[in-house]
């Protein structure tokens, strides 16, 4: 799995910075990031706190164990009809 550069808690730092009139150039070129990544960011998690963070985490969380039981039941049931079609 991808490691990131920078914790969430950061992004939202930055952005609260961004926020309180620092410029984005300089605070991109301060941080080592691109701009691109702190408009992405920006999109991402404005309007955000730590607490909401951690529900969106949960959410992908669960979202993901879900997606992955979806596929299994219509993975079996595809085998199932594959076997019973045969007959």
């Amino acid at each position: 799995m991808k490691t990131r550069r920078y914790t969430e808690a950061q992004i939202i730092a930055f952005l609260r910075q961004a926020e309180g009139g620092v410029p984005v150039a300089e605070l991109c070129r301060e941080h080592g990031m691109s701009n691109a990544s702190f408009y992405k960011w920006q999109a991402k998690y404005s309007g955000m706190d730590a607490s909401l963070i951690s529900q969106m985490k949960a959410m992908e969380d669960e979202n993901r164990r879900l997606k992955r039981m979806y596929a299994d039941l219509s993975m079996q049931a595809d085998l199932l009809k594959e076997a019973l079609g045969k007959k």
